[in-house]
């Protein structure tokens, strides 16, 4: 004997109908089989509609009845042959009339009880079970439709009731073995208490009804068919790379089921895994696919979690008191509290100490559980021995189960590393002491997050998904999306990263795709896009939530930089270009540096001091080896050693600016460059890696330009270069005559800074620097007489661009 059950989707139509048939027939050649079916797809739900609306007085309930009655004769017409449409489409229209009289009376009433709603409910299970009998019965298949209220006996419960077994298991024993037919139609879902009332089993109860059936038969296999193929390792709704489970336990499926697996209904595993019976959930719609097969022991597979599901609308309530501790009892009167109020307790957690205890239930039983706790401890309450029980809502539980987990240390670790990595705050844990599951609570809103974090780190091998936000679409932003375009197989291939890029802006739009920008069109994407508001934008990317975000600028703006902390609060990463933040005052940039501690994210900004330059990574890396900082000696402006490098008084040095200017290697405003405030931005952001408490003020800057030179905008400074020729034209030609170069030197010292314009002889390391090249010099404690260099271009959009594509990899792969 076999067991196949088909759910709401699967017998939703006519079409879906003759698709469960052809399953039936198949399996009807194999042996006797109990069909139970499901109600159409919405029917319950329509039916429950519509009851509560005749109790509410509303007379809008009759078109309800007439939809649902229409939707099932339409079904008939379409599923049953005409010459055997007759008899269905009689005991459809009886059905129906007997539904219309009870909704009738309950809108006299204006009264629905919970007996009455579980006999509006069964009409669906009632009505789709009697079609599908007659669509087998037209298959020549010999086919008999058995009623369930006359097979499962249930006490009075109505709306969930339980079930009695030994009078069930012998109805259904006795009336199977006094009949011989291929097929047993069955409606699902409903029962009859002793007294011949109809009770249902709780929604999802049809798979519940299999069960029951297969085990009283003791059948060979209980099959459920849906409209999904078998369990999977997350919800497809959330993980798109969920992945289904071919073979699991009947301990690991009940865990999954338990936690929110919506393809199963909890209780349904209870009547056949006592019995050992297989369970096996298959796919209407693609029969072939393996599905998931439920054993007693499941074959060994290869990973250490077999799925994560979740709970959502969940709330916490937290006893807390110093009374509490070390008094027996508390924990059985908390219990004993909740269950007199019919709660149930879905994770429960205490602190060691016995100063607190938490449990995990539905939100909806949220306010009752207060009540009846804070009644309960009422005396302890007045006394300040306890506090009022505190609520927490708006939370969900996610849980990793598998039973290979035993076996394996460090997957707690892993687990709350990856969460905390992205931001994902746990409010309580619970681990069972068998180690099949570990459950966090959490905020609602962090779900599907939280559920794509661990299934990336837990299943998704093949790659990691990283979220880029990029700001600034100018010479090096193009540039930058330029080598992700081209790097994209490359990273996915090699080091098992994808990068899709969400959001680009300008500082007149903005773009954003959830599913990510093609970066093959995002020019004209953007020019389609919003109108730039950059605390909408910074809504936006909060909004989102995404795992592993990265936050990218490229601008040169103090409006843009004074977002970094909203953005590391939320567990965002920054990648920098912009200099502002770290040059701003101390404090600013030490409180950047502690909010990416704190909250797990990353703030990168490798390119504010040398462009493509590993400069203050390997500075990073001298100091997290021990290694100190004694001097620093450095060209850092790869604009003013092209320009004196390129001038020699043949063209004006107006001219040679505008040319570097042209190139992409300056500033936006080339007087940042020309007046030295970019290279003490520079040497002050080293000074600050190297731990030093250092401001802007503090750094001595000995220009070279003449102050006329700072004064208008941007035209009048090239106009102020022209008028002081013979003042360049002088520095160089001083230079010269001694064999010297000019070079914009930084240095640091002893806690000091300074910045200023030097002749450089040919001993000089300085001396052979050539184009846009920069130079550093790091002088430690291991480096003293001859000094760390790290030297190459420093400046240039490709350059740039290729620095802030390594810190975006740096971010990704933490």
């Amino acid at each position: 004997m076999q067991v196949l059950k088909f759910g709401g989707t699967s017998v939703a139509n006519a079409e879906n109908i003759n698709k469960a048939i052809d399953i039936i027939a198949t399996a009807a050649q194999r042996g006797p089989t109990i069909v139970i079916v499901s109600a159409l797809g919405g029917v319950t739900d329509a039916l429950i509609e519509a009851s509560q609306r005749a109790a509410a007085g509303d007379e809008t309930y009759r078109e309800h009845l007439q939809a649902i009655e229409q939707r099932h004769l339409d079904t008939v017409k379409a599923l049953v042959p005409v010459a055997n449409q007759s008899a269905v489409l009689s005991a459809i229209k009886r059905r129906c009339n007997e539904l219309d009289a009870i909704c009738d009376s309950v809108f006299a009433l204006g009264e629905l009880s919970p007996r009455t709603q579980d006999r509006v409910m069964s009409f669906g299970e009632l009505m789709s079970s009697q079609m599908v009998a007659a669509r087998v019965q037209a298959a020549s298949l010999r086919c008999q439709w058995l009623d369930s209220r006359e097979l499962i006996r249930t006490n009075s419960r109505f709306g969930a009731a339980e079930v009695n077994f030994a009078v069930t298991n012998q109805q259904i024993k006795n009336l199977l073995t006094e009949s011989e037919q291929q097929v047993y139609l069955v409606p699902g879902f409903i029962a009859a208490d002793a007294q011949g009332a109809t009770t249902t089993l709780g929604r999802g109860g049809s798979d519940y009804s299999a069960a029951i059936f297969a085990g009283a038969v003791h059948a060979d296999v209980l099959e459920i068919w849906t409209d999904v193929s078998g369990m999977m390792t997350a919800d497809p709704r959330l993980v798109t790379s969920a992945k289904a489970i071919p073979h699991i336990s009947y301990k690991e499926a009940m865990e999954l089921s338990h936690f929110g697996a919506k393809v199963l209904y909890p209780p349904t595993i209870q009547p056949v895994m006592q019995l050992g019976i297989p369970l096996w959930i298959k796919n209407t719609f693609a029969p072939a696919d393996h599905g998931t097969l439920i054993e007693v022991d499941s074959p060994p597979n290869h990973t250490i979690v077999r799925g994560i599901s979740s709970i959502g609308s969940i709330a916490l309530l937290n006893l807390e008191g110093s009374g509490m501790v070390g008094i027996p009892g508390f924990s059985k009167r908390l219990f004993g509290a909740l269950a007199q109020e019919r709660i149930n307790v879905i994770l429960i957690t205490q602190s060691s100490s016995e100063h607190s205890i938490s449990v995990a239930v539905s939100s909806t039983d949220a306010p009752r559980a207060k009540t009846a706790v804070d009644e309960e401890f009422a005396y302890e309450i007045t006394s300040n021995k306890v506090e009022p029980l505190r609520l927490e809502t708006g939370l969900a539980i996610v849980a990793l189960v598998g039973e290979n987990m035993k076996d394996h240390p460090g997957v707690s670790g892993r687990m709350f590393g990856a969460l905390g990595h992205n931001g994902v705050n746990i409010r309580a844990i619970a681990q069972g002491s068998s180690e099949k599951n570990i459950s966090t609570v959490i905020q609602s809103h962090d779900v599907r997050k939280a559920i794509n974090v661990l299934h990336e780190a837990f299943f998704q091998t093949e790659y990691k998904q990283v979220n880029l936000f990029i700001v600034g679409a100018g010479n090096v932003g193009s540039k930058l999306l330029g080598q992700l375009a081209q790097q994209q197989d490359y990273l996915l291939e090699k080091l098992r990263l994808q990068l899709r890029v969400i959001a680009v802006a300008n500082s007149k739009k903005y773009v954003i795709n959830d599913e990510g920008l093609d970066l093959n069109t995002w020019q004209e994407d953007l020019q389609e896009g919003e109108p730039m508001e950059l605390t909408q934008l910074v809504a936006n990317i909060q909004a989102r939530n995404l795992r592993n975000a990265v936050f990218v600028d490229i601008t040169a703006s103090a409006q843009v930089a004074e977002c970094y902390a909203a953005l590391l609060e939320k567990s965002i990463s920054v990648v920098a270009c912009n200099k502002v933040a770290c040059s701003s005052a101390y404090a600013n940039y030490a409180n950047l540096k502690s909010l990416a501690r704190e909250f797990n994210a990353n703030f990168l900004f490798e390119t504010n001091v040398g462009a493509g330059l590993p400069i203050i990574g390997t500075l990073n890396d001298l100091l997290r080896s021990g290694d100190v900082v004694n001097r620093i000696q450095a060209v850092l402006s790869g604009t003013l050693n092209y320009v004196f490098n390129h001038y020699d008084g043949t063209s004006s040095f107006a001219s040679v600016v505008q040319r570097a200017q042209d190139e992409g290697y300056t500033e936006p405003d080339p007087r940042l460059d020309l007046s030295g405030t970019d290279v003490m931005r520079k040497i002050l952001i080293l000074a600050r890696e190297a731990g030093v408490v250092m401001e802007m003020d503090d750094i001595t800057n000995d220009s070279f330009l003449p102050a006329t030179c700072m004064e208008g905008d941007v035209a009048a400074f090239y106009e102020q270069l022209a008028v002081h020729e013979a003042h360049f034209r002088r520095l160089y030609e001083q230079a010269a005559a001694a064999g010297k170069k000019l070079k914009f030197v930084a240095h640091y010292e002893n806690g000091k800074a300074a910045v200023g314009l030097q002749q450089v002889g040919p001993e000089h390391d300085f001396f052979t620097l050539q184009g846009k090249d920069n130079v550093v010099l790091f002088y430690t404690n291991r480096y003293v007489e001859q000094p760390l260099v790290v030297k190459g271009a420093g400046a240039g959009a490709d350059v740039t661009a290729s620095g802030v594509f390594a810190d975006m990899i740096r971010a990704a792969r933490v």
